[in-house]
């Protein structure tokens, strides 16, 4: 009943896919028929902006599910225990650097730091690599550098920012969850089960590992798309572009914007510098911390791979994190 329940929900949101994807090659045809003349044009943006999210996180997602995938079948145990300081605390460090060497977005980080979990990587530590990989990639670095030619300095702030915060969310989730197996075991189990008669062939357990990550991650990214396009559609920013002045409350505002857009991390610095006549540097570089780690779109992924009080614990402590973070460059730095 549960596996009937389970693709019941999995067919309903890919459905819910190519129905949007319908009415964005068919819209005009659609806008034309006299039933449909008296809604609001916003309705037929939501799936412009919903297939303009999905095109761009696609790409990533594939790469996430594959890297997950040879990870879980050419990846031993004791490899992930060598690469890692034994000491908690100093394992922190190596951690928020794995994100340089590689370069995944947040599109596809979780179900890479969820296998890493499971093949013995502490879950503080994977946890900081999820934070922090998004932000100090090259690519991310290298995009944040070209949108904001005339302020240079704001690449490097967003990459120390990201750095420490991702640091200091790693060494409060230590502390309250370092006896606690924050992963959903029920998913473990069906993929153990599913797939213990493919360990005598890499490339094949690879594949399959990636087909079964690809689904579970689609679903939550469609949904999380969905909700985001919803939000761009109807949301009138200009309602808050009176708080971009305050260093107090401007912060907030973009992070709360960052959640909403769920913009690419690769992409998301070209979305902030139009902000830049009308919020402040430290608002800016809020938003271009915050969204890499939380939002709309990967909230529900964190939900699909995580148990439900890790990730409202996350989701609690981050923004909290990261505003702290960014004022006090404020205060200090500017």
């Amino acid at each position: 009943m549960a596996l009937i329940n389970k693709l019941v929900k999995d067919s309903l949101v890919f459905l819910l896919f190519f129905f949007i994807l319908f009415l964005f090659f068919f819209a005009e045809e659609i806008k034309n028929l006299s039933f449909f003349t008296r809604i609001p044009s916003t309705f037929f943006n939501v799936n412009t902006i919903f297939l303009s999210i999905i095109l761009e996180a696609i790409p990533f997602i594939l790469l996430g599910v594959f890297v997950s995938a040879i990870i879980q079948a050419f990846v031993s145990e004791e490899a992930i225990r060598r690469i890692l300081p034994r000491n908690a605390y100093l394992a922190l460090i190596p951690a928020a650097l794995l994100g340089i060497i590689f370069p995944i977005c947040e599109c596809a980080i979780i179900p890479v730091v969820c296998r890493l979990i499971k093949k013995g990587m502490p879950s503080h530590a994977g946890v900081v690599f999820m934070l922090s990989a998004p932000i100090l990639n090259p690519v991310v670095y290298t995009s944040t550098y070209f949108a904001f030619k005339g302020t240079p300095y704001i690449a490097n702030a967003r990459m120390l920012i990201g750095f420490i915060s991702s640091i200091l969310i790693g060494f409060i989730i230590y502390r309250r969850f370092k006896r606690e197996n924050i992963l959903k075991t029920k998913q473990d189990e069906h993929r153990h089960h599913h797939h213990h008669h493919q360990k005598g062939n890499k490339l094949l357990e690879t594949f399959y590992h990636a087909s079964d990550e690809l689904f579970d991650t689609g679903k939550y990214l469609f949904i999380g798309a969905l909700l985001a396009s919803l939000f761009q559609a109807f949301f009138d920013r200009n309602a808050l572009l009176s708080l971009g002045t305050s260093t107090t409350l401007a912060p907030g505002v973009m992070m709360g914007f960052a959640f909403v857009l769920s913009v690419c991390s690769s992409a998301d610095a070209f979305v902030a510098s139009s902000f830049g006549s009308t919020f402040t540097e430290g608002s800016i570089l809020a938003f271009l911390v915050f969204g890499p780690m939380i939002d709309i779109k990967n909230t529900l992924m964190l939900f699909g791979y995580f148990k439900k009080k890790f990730v409202l614990y996350l989701l609690f402590v981050t923004p909290l994190v990261v505003y702290f973070s960014v004022y006090i460059f404020q205060l200090f730095f500017k």
